[in-house]
C-alpha cells in the first residue's frame, strides 16, 4: 500500500495527541509513575488478548528480539519516564514543543547508523513541519495552561523524552529492517521488556504504590488511565512501528511531532480555547511542510 508508513505515523499523532491531554490529567492527579506504569500493564493486557485471538505471527530472530527489548526498555522505561516527569512540571504544550526537536534527532542518528539518506524534499518537508509546530506551541500561553510555566528541571527532562523517543524508534527500525514483524507483536515486546526494568526499579526506589488503591479513590484517574493507555500505547505505539517499518525514522518522526497541530480542535472542544492568528499560520505551515513529505 503506497504510503503505508506516513500514513500511519499521522494516525499515531491523532492518536497520541489525545492520550496527552488525558495523561496530562492523569499525572496530576495520582502521580506521573503510577499513571506509566498502569497504562503498559494495561497495554500488555489488550495486546495479549489481541495476539490471544488472532494467533499473531510470533518468529523472530534473538537479534530482532534483543533490538525490541532495548526499544522498549529506551522509549517507554527511560524516555517516557522522563516525558511523564516533564508533562507533570510545564504541562503538555511546552513538553511538546521540546519533544519536536525528536525529528532532528531521529534524522541524524538514522543517518549515522542506518544509512537513512533523505531527499532534498524530504528535508525541506522536515524543516518546514517542524518549523509550523514551533510556531504553535511558541504562541501566547492561553487560560488551558495558566499554572504551567517552563522551568529548568522540565526542559531538561523534555529533552531526554526527546532522546529517547528517537534513540528507540533507532532500534526499533533495527528490528525491522532484518525481516516483517507484526507491529502488535513488536509493541507487546517492548512493553513487557520496559515493564521488567520499571517495576524493580520502582520498587526499590520506595516509590511504588498500590494502584488498586490508588484507582479506588480516584475513580475518574483510572478512566482516564484507561483511556490513555489504548490511544496511546496500545495503538499509538503499534502505528508508531508499523510507520518506522514502511518509511524512515527521521519521516516518520517527524509526522509524529504533528501532535500540538493536532491538538489545537482538541484543546478547542475539551477547553473551550479559540486558538489565535499565529496557531492558525503554524498549523498552515506544517500542513504545507506534511504535504510535502507526502508528494516527494
Amino acid at each position: 500500500m503506497p504510503l503505508v508508513g506516513e500514513i500511519s505515523a499521522l494516525v499515531t499523532a491523532f492518536l497520541w495527541s489525545g492520550s496527552s491531554l488525558v495523561f496530562a490529567s492523569a499525572t496530576a492527579r495520582v502521580g506521573a509513575v503510577q499513571v506509566n506504569i498502569s497504562r503498559l500493564i494495561l497495554a500488555a493486557v489488550y495486546l495479549g488478548i489481541v495476539g490471544a485471538l488472532f494467533h499473531l505471527e510470533s518468529s523472530l530472530s534473538s537479534r530482532q528480539f534483543v533490538n525490541l527489548a532495548i526499544s522498549g526498555v529506551i522509549g517507554l522505561a527511560v524516555g517516557d519516564s522522563f516525558l511523564f516527569k516533564a508533562y507533570k512540571e510545564m504541562g503538555p504544550r511546552i513538553t511538546m514543543l521540546i519533544m519536536s526537536l525528536s525529528p532532528a534527532i531521529a534524522a541524524i542518528l538514522g543517518y549515522a547508523f542506518l544509512h537513512e539518506i533523505l531527499s532534498l524534499q524530504a528535508v525541506v518537508g522536515m524543516i518546514v513541519t517542524i518549523a509550523g509546530i514551533g510556531i504553535v506551541v511558541l504562541r501566547r500561553e492561553k487560560r488551558v495552561e495558566r499554572a504551567f510555566r517552563g522551568t529548568g528541571a522540565g526542559y531538561i527532562f523534555a529533552l531526554a523524552g526527546a532522546s529517547g523517543q528517537a534513540v528507540n524508534l533507532l532500534f526499533a527500525k533495527a528490528a525491522f529492517n532484518e525481516g516483517p514483524i507484526d507491529g502488535f507483536l513488536a509493541t507487546f515486546i517492548r512493553i513487557v521488556a520496559s515493564l521488567v526494568v520499571m517495576v524493580p526499579a520502582v520498587i526499590i526506589s520506595g516509590r511504588w504504590r498500590n494502584p488498586v488503591t490508588d484507582f479506588r479513590s480516584d475513580h475518574k484517574a483510572f478512566g482516564l488511565t484507561v483511556t490513555g493507555s489504548i490511544l496511546g500505547p496500545f495503538l499509538g505505539i503499534s502505528f508508531s512501528l508499523i510507520a518506522i517499518a514502511n518509511t524512515s525514522v527521521a519521516i516518520a518522526s517527524t509526522l509524529m511531532a504533528t501532535v500540538p497541530i493536532i491538538m489545537l480542535p482538541l484543546v478547542r472542544i475539551v477547553y473551550k480555547e479559540r486558538p489565535g492568528w499565529q496557531a492558525t499560520v503554524g498549523a498552515s505551515v506544517a500542513v504545507g511542510g506534511v504535504a510535502l513529505l507526502f508528494l516527494r
